[in-house]
């Protein structure tokens, strides 16, 4: 096992396959802090970070004994990016969930996919290419700044506040009435954000990040 020192804020993570996915998610874990412990399979891939990453380590994790040497059960935090080794992606989850660590986080290929890793242990499914897509979609085909979908029926975005809106308090606008979101954040051109309240202001070119159903926010973006 090799590494480099890095500022710790506590979070200790063990990310297991170091493709595009995990390799970029270990690198930013680094970045904010965090002891990550990364393992793979293939020696080559782990000489590349070794000294980019806090711990790296050759391993398989399909064996529990191996995780058991390395620590693993240890750690609070778990994702598995493990790429197109389906079996290796769904027994690696199913042991961490044997080792009881709180909070496992599995790459999924397809829905399918991750449904299995759901049944087996994992407790947040990613789907990487098909969460992005969505994302891309949204910015591509809509008004949204920016957009993040945090459940099957929840998201916010930040998005241009609406026409309709300028010149009147966020109460008298009506925009919760009609749409059935939260402004939870607004910006003045030239300004930061700051928490939106019943009396706030919409200016013309203000930005707004609101909240709710992702049908109700999609609706909403539409018409700014």
């Amino acid at each position: 096992m090799s590494g480099r020192t890095t500022r710790k804020h506590g979070t200790r993570v063990v990310v297991i396959g170091l493709g595009r996915f995990g390799g970029a998610l270990a690198r930013e874990l680094v970045t904010h802090g965090s002891e990550v412990l990364a393992i793979d399979s293939n020696p080559h891939i782990v000489q590349q970070y070794s000294d980019l990453l806090t711990h790296v380590a050759v391993a398989d994790t399909t064996d529990m004994t191996a995780l058991e040497q390395l620590g693993v059960p240890d750690f609070p935090h778990a994702v598995v990016s493990i790429g197109s080794n389906m079996e290796a992606s769904i027994l690696t989850t199913s042991l961490l969930a044997d080792c009881r660590i709180p909070k496992i986080w599995a790459k999924a290929t397809s829905r399918q996919h991750g449904q299995i890793l759901e049944r087996v242990g994992a407790h947040h499914v990613v789907l990487p290419e098909h969460d992005m897509g969505e994302r891309v979609a949204h910015l591509v085909t809509g008004r949204m700044i920016d957009y993040i979908e945090f459940d099957t029926d929840y998201a916010m975005a930040k998005t241009t506040a609406p026409r309709s809106a300028v010149g009147a308090t966020l109460t008298g606008s009506g925009l919760r009435k009609h749409f059935d979101i939260t402004v939870v954040a607004i910006k003045h051109r030239g300004g930061e954000f700051t928490y939106a309240t019943p009396d706030s202001v919409v200016a013309e070119g203000d930005q707004l990040i609101v909240s709710g159903r992702i049908e109700e926010v999609e609706r909403f973006s539409d018409l700014t």
